[in-house]
């Protein structure tokens, strides 16, 4: 299972190339505290041998410091790296850790599990291709194992392994294995897009390694994959939309015979010489030329002002486009294909997990980041709030730290509309404090919605006869005209 191969010592070229074009695996570890996430992950950088030799003496230091784990090393620690974690024995900041087989590469998010960072939770599985849920086998599923199955669906994650641990302090029970895998299963069908879940169940010690890389002769019971054969094998569910979406991050003008517009092509591709719409202005232009970010020199090689370029950029390249015509384009601004144009609206149906601890409170201003979009947002109504516990929809008037909602937003211009299950990188934002600059919660695209502020908006007389002089007087302004709908 080791990242090592014969050809390091035989052809250390073509071992480095072929490393280099392994497919990977994008995973984090959930689950509720203390269920061994933290552990998992150690003990799959411990046996695929991604542990230097002074880390390793340090590693068997603290573990007898900590005295968490006996005579045993606690793998653990390779994976809490900060003070506060090691003291409290939990995860609270996400931890990143990387290592190989002969077939994947692996990047893995270890995410905590106290209600109380949940969203940073969130951030982990909000590029993850697969979830382990770790379950205590002594304990059950908890709300945080449901909590965090519900985060994990709704953000479109759709390998879950639930992989019920320490399962050596219940004796390899296959009578607890079934009953915990039964009591999952009556959540699954609570779950988002749970139609188009792939769900793995396997009998784990992470602290002993049993069923991890091989099977274990303490549980015969169980004839399935081990937990790095599913890690190897299992297929990886594209999230990658084929609908170009190149959100401009600067205007690029060197000198007056240039004019580009720079940013990351989000997904698919783009050719010289194709329609373009931008959005959300609706003009139209062409292609006149890609310049990857490798062309250093952007002075024109000839007469016709032509600049060294590329034919076609595809994601995730970072590029600058040049079109045909001279046409208003500023950062935040959308450049889609003309054939593939999304819709555009300034209300939007959305899924929030909120982040903070203040509360949500509908009509106030709050600054929405989506792609290189920042807008100013209001919610206007809360179309129901999930209680993880029984997966009901109850009505709130503001959302409380770690809840997830339906809402509707209103927003002070229109966007580009892509849902987040046809594009992630489109169909997410996050919401941002106007005044403290923290973020507070983070959202997923539905659809377009119908405002419901403008329907219900009731103007004083006052408002209206101001609006009516500034319209007649100072047309230059483009002053919109309000009324009160009856």
């Amino acid at each position: 299972m080791s990242h090592q191969s014969d050809l390091i010592t035989t052809d250390i070229e073509k071992y480095l190339k072929d490393h280099e074009n392994k497919e990977i695996l994008r995973f984090i570890t959930c689950g509720s505290v203390d269920d061994g996430k933290s552990t998992l992950i150690g003990r799959l950088l411990y046996d695929s041998k991604m542990i230097f030799e002074d880390q390793l003496s340090a590693i068997e230091k603290d573990s007898k410091k900590h005295g968490t784990t006996g005579d045993k090393i606690d793998l653990a620690l390779l994976v809490d790296g900060l003070a506060s974690e090691r003291e409290q024995g939990i995860t609270i900041d996400v931890a990143y850790r990387f290592f190989s087989t002969d077939k994947r590469k692996f990047i893995i998010a270890d995410t905590p599990g106290h209600e109380q960072y949940t969203r940073n939770m969130a951030t982990g599985a909000s590029t993850a291709d697969l979830a382990i849920i770790l379950v205590d086998a002594r304990a059950g599923i908890l709300t945080q194992t449901k909590r965090h199955s519900y985060i994990a669906s709704l953000l479109g994650i759709k390998n879950i392994v639930v992989a019920i641990n320490k399962m050596d302090l219940v004796d390899f029970s296959q009578e607890i294995f079934n009953q915990i895998k039964s009591d999952y299963e009556t959540i699954v069908t609570n779950l988002p897009n749970h139609e188009d879940l792939n769900i793995k169940y396997i009998p784990i010690s992470a602290l002993n390694g049993d069923n991890i890389i091989s099977i274990s002769s303490k549980c015969s019971w169980y004839k399935e994959q081990t937990l790095m054969e599913i890690l190897d094998n299992i297929e990886i569910h594209s999230k990658d939309s084929n609908s170009f979406r190149f959100p401009v991050q600067y205007v690029i003008r060197p000198h007056l015979n240039f004019r580009g517009f720079s940013g990351t092509v989000v997904s698919g591709e783009i050719s010289v010489g194709d329609d373009i719409t931008v959005l959300p202005s609706r003009k139209t232009s062409k292609v006149k030329s890609i310049v990857s970010n490798d062309i250093k020199d952007l002075r024109p090689k000839n007469k016709d002002e032509e600049v060294e370029s590329i034919q076609k950029a595809f994601a995730p390249m970072a590029t600058t486009i040049t079109l045909e015509d001279e046409i208003d384009i500023s950062r935040g601004d959308m450049i889609v294909k003309s054939s593939d144009i999304p819709k555009v609206s300034n209300n939007l149906s959305v899924m929030v997990v909120w982040m903070d601890e203040t509360p949500m409170e509908l009509n106030q201003s709050y600054i929405i980041k989506r792609a290189t979009s920042v807008i100013n947002g209001a919610f206007e109504n809360i179309e129901f709030k999930k209680d993880i516990n029984s997966f009901e929809e109850k009505k709130v008037d503001s959302l409380e730290l770690n809840d997830i909602a339906k809402c509707t937003i209103s927003l002070d211009r229109e966007i580009a509309v892509d849902p987040y299950y046809k594009n992630r990188y489109t169909g997410s934002f996050i919401i941002i404090d106007k005044y403290s600059n923290n973020t507070l919660g983070a959202g997923m695209i539905l659809e377009s919605a119908t405002s419901i502020s403008k329907k219900t908006k009731q103007y004083t007389k006052a408002e209206i006869e101001l609006n009516k002089y500034i319209r007649e007087n100072f047309p230059e302004w483009e002053c919109k005209a309000i009324w009160n709908f009856s």
